[in-house]
């Protein structure tokens, strides 16, 4: 080639090489530190909540607004800053370097309160603003609950970013639905009444027992449907995916499309984002969705509702650990909005409010629980003891003839426990729970030694029973394990079908069936279930478990409420001893009696949710070490610390287990009415203090723990 044809194809290669850089994808720009840049005219300062979860460094921090960033840097964008600069990092009068993290920014003003040199702010990350001033005074008041830190629980509350979804509008938001008629609440007292006060703009407060059948859902759809003809928003938060599923449709139903979003995690994180930002941009006005909905920047928020709060998903795993039904109490209060706590059970909690004055009880009358609710028959020890079918293949007569009848008409529902449901301690002469005598703790005897307690770790060699004075124990527990397996035997033309833990079924068909289900795990009939069987009742009472009564006859009802009523020959049989007082509250259809009395009772041996408690664990040394440093109230009552369950590596772990194969203690921390906030304050400034220094061995602090043993 020659150089004149070099000369002459130059041109052309140049154009050629600007052509590809230009369609080339530009790499993104590391964030700057616009030294020497000017800063924003107005309002130079941004305070800025940055993701660093470290309760030591729980506080806004200062950062210069640079004037290039001055129209995107507005309260609650997402920013990001650099962290971690020391002092001797200044040039020209500018903080400079630290790590890049994530933050948001919650306010600009004029002057910083800090007087040294400030970093600038390195990006802004988009200009959707997605933390509001309510949602950032919901996310501190539950930090301070729960002695955590702001930037965890906004880890929880703000779902992560996606451009796409970012940049798709939102659509127009639709004028309020005309208010529903009363329909299906015309069966509880109050019922009306409840939903007229939602159409006029009031803020009732309510705890409701449903009633059991299908009803539910339709029941939360018109309340919603009625607060939105107010001209208001409302949040619906139920434990999992099915009911929301449920909720979802009984919305579509009442209010048409369009009116209503659905946050759940099986929606993916981009559709589940496009949907919470509908939701930030008033698009609409009504959500239904799993736990992390509680969070949710409904505008004019006028109506709050969580459904089963008894049920261990509402507990958010992650720190600080809160609980949807606390968090929508506080929002209650916050947005000044009506409140709706519905179950077809009755927790504890749930009849404090009551108790308090809090909430009014929305419950239906006797004869419409006698209309709606099915035959209850019981199985007792000594039924058992004296029936040749129970001895030989452990299901009594009763329930094969259930069983039998049942499935001429339809499908029957066997609910069995599921593994792991270790057994408390109790009088073998009267089934009395062994507690402590010093704090009311459940007694144990791991690996058959002394008994001791679970709570204080104090030892019981000479217990006996306050009930009847007998001193030996049992372990309460007693029932069939390969229930599948004989059913499917003794009735061989008729499918089996299994809901559990690796598969769960949503819905089955009303024909003919046996469907064996773990709690929880209840597919609903078309038409309801002819007959239902809990078996092994002794194993769900004989958790070691303060809340063990409580959910089982939680999980009872729950499966009994799947069956026909009793005019339509619905019948339940429970393999549990007939004196008991959650199986008595089960025969009487009673769940809000039950929960009366088990506070009652808490109230006198002091405990939650009379009490206020905290769960501090870690290894031994910690433990003991933190609780000696903690200026906790006058008030507080420490119990224990006792040694935790080792968990072995590759087993099954709950919140709060210690990590597999660590020894790790606990210890229980009790106030009474009045102190709670003092002791997450105190318990809060400990830890921080101690993360301070620079460390230690690590511990756990959970407030209000559902599960204390």
């Amino acid at each position: 080639m020659s150089s004149e044809n070099e000369k002459s194809d130059e041109p052309e290669q140049l154009a050629l090489i600007r052509e590809t850089v230009r369609t080339a994808k530009v790499p993104r720009a590391k964030p700057r530190t616009w030294r020497g840049a000017a800063l924003a005219k107005e309002l130079p300062v941004a305070r800025v909540v940055v993701n660093k979860g470290a309760l030591h460094l729980d506080q806004f921090f200062d950062y210069a607004v640079p004037e290039e960033l001055d129209e995107t840097a507005r309260p609650g964008v997402r920013v990001r800053v650099r962290f971690g600069a020391g002092a001797h990092q200044v040039k020209n009068g500018r903080r400079e370097g630290g790590r890049l993290i994530d933050g948001f920014l919650v306010e600009r003003r004029a002057t910083s309160d800090y007087s040294g040199p400030l970093a600038a702010l390195a990006d802004v990350v988009s200009p959707e603003p997605v933390l509001g001033p309510e949602l950032l005074a919901l996310a501190r008041a539950v930090a301070d609950r729960y002695a955590g830190s702001l930037a965890d629980v906004l880890q929880l509350a703000v779902p992560p970013r996606s451009a796409r979804a970012e940049g798709r509008p939102s659509p127009a938001p639709l004028p309020p639905p005309a208010a529903p008629e009363p329909g299906s609440w015309t069966r509880y007292d109050r019922g009306p009444a409840f939903l007229d006060s939602l159409a006029r703009g009031g803020s009732p407060r309510a705890v409701w027992n449903a009633l059991p059948g299908p009803h539910w859902a339709e029941e939360i759809a018109r309340a919603v449907a009625a607060t939105l003809a107010s001209g208001r928003g409302a949040l619906v938060v139920v434990p999992d995916g099915r009911a929301a599923g449920r909720v979802d449709a009984a919305l579509t139903d009442v209010l048409g499309e369009g009116r209503h979003a659905l946050l759940t995690a099986e929606a993916g994180p981009e559709k589940r984002y496009a949907q919470w930002l509908a939701v930030r941009r008033g698009a609409v006005r009504a959500v239904v969705g799993t736990r992390a909905a509680m969070f949710a920047p409904v505008r004019d928020l006028g109506l709050v509702v969580v459904w089963d709060d008894g049920d261990g998903s509402h507990s958010e795993p992650h720190a600080p650990q809160p609980h949807a039904r606390e968090v929508l109490i506080l929002r209650a209060g916050q947005d000044r909005c009506a409140f709706l706590l519905g179950s077809t059970s009755c927790t504890v909690e749930a009849a404090q409010l009551v108790e308090s004055g809090w909430a009014k009880a929305l419950t239906a009358g006797r004869d419409q629980v006698r209309r709606a609710a099915p035959l209850i028959r019981t199985v007792g020890d000594g039924e058992l003891a004296r029936d040749e079918a129970a001895r030989a293949a452990r299901l009594p007569s009763l329930a094969w003839q259930t069983v039998r009848e049942g499935l001429k008409t339809g499908p029957v529902l066997v609910q069995v426990p599921r593994r792991g449901y270790v057994p408390k301690l109790a009088c073998e002469r009267c089934r009395t729970p062994a507690r402590c005598r010093h704090c009311a703790g459940p007694l144990e005897a791991p690996e058959q030694q002394e008994l001791r307690c679970g709570w204080c770790g104090r030892g019981a060699p000479d217990w006996h029973c306050v009930a009847c004075g007998s001193n030996r124990l049992r372990a309460q527990i007693v029932g069939a394990r390969r229930t599948a397996e004989e059913l499917g035997r003794a009735f061989p033309a008729v499918p089996v079908r299994t809901s559990g833990r690796d598969h769960v079924l949503d819905t089955v068909p009303g024909r003919p069936a046996l469907v064996v289900s773990t709690p929880g795990a209840e597919p609903v009939a078309d038409g309801g279930y002819a007959a239902a069987l809990l078996l092994d009742g002794w194993a769900m009472l004989g958790r070691p478990d303060l809340r063990a009564g409580e959910e089982a006859l939680r999980r009872w009802i729950d499966a009994a409420s799947l069956v026909r009523g009793q005019p339509d020959g619905g019948t339940v049989v429970v393999v549990a001893e007939p004196t008991l007082r959650p199986v008595q509250a089960l025969v009487r259809w009673d769940p809000v009696g039950h929960a009366q009395r088990e506070l009652a009772e808490r109230a006198e041996l002091g405990f939650p949710p009379v009490s206020r408690m905290a769960a501090v664990a870690g290894p031994p040394d910690a433990v003991e070490g933190f609780l000696a440093a903690a200026a906790l109230p006058a008030d507080a009552e420490i119990l224990g610390p006792v040694p935790l369950p080792v968990v072995r590596p590759g087993g099954p772990r709950r919140p709060g287990d210690p990590p597999p194969g660590e020894q790790w203690d606990r210890a229980l921390v009790r106030v009474p009415p009045g102190s709670g906030a003092a002791l997450a304050t105190a318990l809060k400034q400990a830890r921080a203090a101690r993360m301070a220094r620079g460390g230690g061995e690590p511990v756990r602090i959970r407030v209000d723990p559902p599960d204390i043993g």
